[in-house]
């Protein structure tokens, strides 16, 4: 991955969500082993949907297949689309190459070829200049895409992925909380900001005998296994999101009884 950018597979509706950090631009891309109209579909959604207004979406768009599996007519309808087409060159057909210009030129020529090679084409746009809008289209949203706060550890393109949403980050503080105190309120729903009520319909958790506490259900909800990653991420910042003293003694403070 080309320096100041980073990549968020699995987010915003696209494969692999690419973030400039200098100033936030974003590039969509769709993932696939060969360039074809669906592919050129999934990258171009919500692009023309003419409903009169503008959701979310990245500044430029992309689909991104191996290095030779790209027809001129397929490209030639994406560049139509406004799609930026990125060629991938596998390890493989590196290694196959390289040996390839030894043989010929000689190690030493392929070292240096090897080396100066880019992994994939065409290059990312970059800020200034205009020599990549030749490739890259700017769309121009009204709004960019919204960008977790953590980078999703799912595998970008994979079938049925695990999507890293807002609510799951919200959920997995909730689990910390419950791992941690032995028991979750009322107040750390509100602070965390997600809603209990699925909590108890989906059985994990469970109303203890004090009002407005919680403890495991019946079929916890386990997410350290579908995000090891993200959950230990979150887990190290606990300092950062968790309730204030003032908060949790306030929260552990009994609540009225029903008459």
């Amino acid at each position: 991955m080309p320096k100041d950018w980073t990549a968020y597979p699995e987010t915003a509706g696209f494969d692999i969500l690419l973030v400039r950090g200098a100033d936030g631009a974003q590039i969509g891309v769709e993932a696939k082993m060969t360039l074809n109209a669906k592919v050129l579909m999934q990258a171009v959604e919500g692009l023309y949907s003419g409903r009169g207004s503008e959701g979310a979406a990245p500044d430029f768009r992309a689909a991104l297949v191996p290095g030779g599996t790209a027809g001129a007519e397929m490209k030639c309808l994406a560049r139509y689309l406004g799609i930026a087409v990125i060629e991938m060159t596998s390890e493989a057909a590196r290694e196959e190459e390289g040996k390839a210009f030894a043989e010929r030129y000689g190690v030493s020529y392929r070292r240096a070829h090897t080396k100066d090679k880019p992994w994939f084409t065409p290059e990312l746009p970059v800020q200034s200049g205009y020599v990549w809008r030749d490739v890259w289209t700017d769309h121009c949203p009204a709004e960019r895409c919204k960008v977790p706060a953590y980078v999703p550890d799912v595998v970008a393109g994979a079938s049925g992925p695990s999507q890293l949403s807002e609510w799951k980050i919200e959920a997995i503080k909730i689990c910390i909380l419950l791992e941690r105190h032995g028991f979750v309120t009322i107040a750390d729903f509100k602070k965390v900001g997600i809603d209990r009520k699925r909590w108890l319909d989906m059985w994990w958790i469970a109303q203890t005998e004090e009002r407005g506490r919680y403890v495991a259900g019946r079929k916890p909800l386990d997410l350290r296994v579908a995000h090891p990653v993200n959950y230990g991420q979150i887990e190290a910042d606990f300092e950062k999101w968790k309730p204030s003293a003032a908060e949790f003694k306030a929260a552990l403070a009994p609540m009225p009884a029903l008459l």
